[in-house]
């Protein structure tokens, strides 16, 4: 008998729903599927792995595929743990179409021996997102009020806030839920916007699913450990301890997480102040770094989260506890970046009530906090009045006489209010009609062209835009055709570009072998290799499965309508990430000389060189695989 998926298609405009099954080897997983799914009907796509519910640590995330409302292309988002939960419901993916009258929750259960139960049920939102906790929680707060009981047991929800409406970044927030309790361990689906394509194109606002359907997963622990021993000469357990050990407690720097680690090592690589750092000598980057993040940001995350231990998993047994606490606040580096330094933020009281209010919100929270960190400088220089934006005050991004609490909680403050305002359409800002590219766009021809000089984000085709993952690379900024995610090159060394280009491919393959199997990124110091041959050794089909994924690649690679650098801050951004590399660490490469001379003699024919020489060694890449 064949192996298959099982796709559960929904018709939100009415809740027809039917059961699809695609052949294993025809389709892999989740991104092969929810591609192919994406192209036939323009869905929305929800599911997991093949090994979801297996002994593998890391194999429940959730995969969100679709085209995106923001990036405009096919995009990939995902969830941790919450595939978990989702298998109970004995399909392998959710496909969405069509538009329901109402906002609407989408009700999902199964009990096993019998078909899922599904139902759309009206909500009336606006009220629900003003109650209780307000926004995503309160949505969640109600849904479970409304249909746990149905559960035998604890289900989960997905659920959007108003940046779903109001935006084109909202997120899909969940968190575990145990023994009856929701948790505040927030789980986020955050790049790409299908908060705002759930909400938007398909008038679903929160879907509530759980079960209790048993299938055979794979839990033959004495054959996974056999494997691991024959490659690694380690058991699964041990290797995985092994490879998670960042996330989770570094000694060699005292701390754990992404948070805790890259905060500890940036130095002057570190962003702030809207990239404004760029500019810095490193002496003031240097200086910023230490006296206000190592001795302060980072010592109270240490001192208030590292230290006593309050660290969660996303809701799935796994050993590196990657979730780091305070209170109800969850630290991850990205959206503590964005909506820390990069906004001039460096205190985790005034950290926490921003990055909470943008959760509150359902924002995407690198995208949210990118466009906050430009109203701010846009403010500051004086290129928007407070009242045009809809706020009552202007940021502090001079370094006089900076207070590392106090000014940090006026940014903070700042930064609410041009959350509320955007959410509110308040003054000239309507996120909603208008993509923030195309507003910087106009507004630098109304205006003055610093506007759309001083956003930085990666273009996609007319209008397609994404605020960059945050760190000083040139890999960062990559013409690849899905960026914001780490499908790109993303280590803070020089290459030249056109052998960037072919490392940013490579690692698309390599993050596209763990999406497609569901597997979480934190654990691909093994499961990128082992991932194969796993498929292999339990459906005999692992050189069918590297194939796939070199089809797959290629497939997402001719769709790759990426646009040069609108911004000159782009520009300055790989120019000064050179001039860096030769100044401060010391490197004499001449390749890496040659092209500090040519951003020297012009700095915008470099960067269209730099750029295509990149987007050479991605399409090079892409069409060999």
């Amino acid at each position: 008998m064949k192996n298959t998926q099982k796709v559960l298609l929904v018709h939100a405009s009415n809740a027809f729903y039917r059961m699809n099954r695609y052949e294993v080897g025809k389709f892999f997983g989740p991104i092969d599927l929810g591609y192919h799914l994406a192209a036939q009907y323009n869905s929305l796509n929800i599911g997991v792995g093949l090994l979801a519910g297996s002994i593998f640590p890391g194999s429940n995330r959730l995969m969100f595929t679709g085209f995106s409302p923001c990036w405009g292309g096919f995009y990939i988002s995902s969830m941790g743990g919450a595939g978990l939960v989702f298998e109970n419901l004995g399909i392998n993916m959710l496909s969405i179409v069509g538009k329901a009258p109402t906002p609407s929750i989408l009700y999902l259960n199964r009990t096993h021996g019998e078909e899922v139960q599904v139902e759309l049920s009206p909500v009336d939102i606006k009220n629900v997102w003003q109650s209780g906790r307000k926004g995503v929680y309160s949505l969640m707060d109600h849904t479970y009020e409304r249909f746990a009981s149905r559960y035998k047991t604890d289900p989960r929800i997905l659920a959007v806030g108003p940046a779903a409406e109001s935006t084109e970044i909202g997120a899909v927030c969940s968190v575990p839920i145990e023994k009856g309790k929701i948790t505040n361990v927030d789980t986020w689906a955050g790049r790409g916007g299908f908060g705002s394509k759930l909400y938007q194109e398909h008038n679903i606002v929160g879907v509530i699913y759980g079960g209790t359907f048993l299938d055979e997963d794979f839990r033959d622990r004495k054959v996974a450990d056999k494997w691991f021993v024959d490659k690694y000469q380690k058991k699964l357990a041990a290797k995985d301890l092994e490879s998670t050990t960042k996330y989770r407690f570094e000694p060699k720097f005292q701390t754990g997480g992404t948070f805790g680690v890259n905060f500890q090592t940036l130095g002057g690589k570190m962003l702030s102040f809207n990239y404004n750092s760029v500019y810095f000598k490193e002496e003031t980057r240097q200086e910023i770094h230490k006296k206000f993040v190592v001795d302060h940001y980072l010592k109270q995350f240490n001192e208030e989260t590292i230290k006593p231990k309050l660290q969660k998993t996303c809701g799935e047994p796994c050993v590196a506890l990657c979730k780091k606490m305070h209170n109800e606040f969850k630290k991850d580096y990205e959206p503590y970046q964005t909506m820390g330094p990069l906004s001039g933020i460096f205190d985790q009281r005034a950290a926490e009530k921003l990055n909470h209010h943008a959760d509150m919100y359902g924002f995407d929270g690198i995208s949210g906090g990118g466009l906050v960190s430009w109203l701010m400088e846009c403010l500051d220089k004086g290129h928007f009045t407070p009242k045009e934006l809809g706020v009552t005050k202007k940021p502090i991004f001079n370094l006089d006489d900076f207070d590392v609490v106090g000014t940090s909680m006026h940014n903070a403050e700042v930064g609410i209010e041009l959350l509320d305002a955007i959410i509110e359409r308040r003054g000239i800002i309507d996120f909603k009609n208008t993509s923030p590219r195309k507003f910087a766009r106009d507004m630098a021809r109304e205006r003055n062209k610093e506007i759309l000089d001083s956003l930085v984000f990666i273009g996609y085709a007319r209008n397609g835009w994404m605020i960059p993952n945050q760190y000083w690379v040139p890999g960062a900024l990559s013409p690849m055709p899905i960026m914001g995610k780490y499908y790109m090159h993303y280590k803070a060394e020089f290459l030249p570009p056109r052998k960037l280009g072919v490392k940013d491919a490579q690692r698309l393959k390599g993050e596209l072998i763990l999406d497609n199997i569901g597997v979480c990124r934190f654990h691909r110091n093994w499961a990128e290799e082992m991932m194969p041959e796993v498929v292999g050794s339990l459906y005999g089909l692992q050189d069918e499965y590297v194939s796939h994924i070199h089809k797959l690649c290629h497939r997402i690679g001719c769709r790759n309508s990426s646009t040069f650098w609108e911004s000159q801050r782009n520009i300055d951004f790989i120019n000064s990430f050179l001039i860096r590399q030769h100044d401060v660490e010391g490197n004499n490469d001449k390749e890496l000389l040659k092209w500090i001379d040519l951003f020297k003699k012009d700095k915008h024919e470099a960067a269209l060189s730099f750029w295509y020489e990149t987007h050479k060694g991605i399409q090079e890449t892409i069409l060999d695989m």
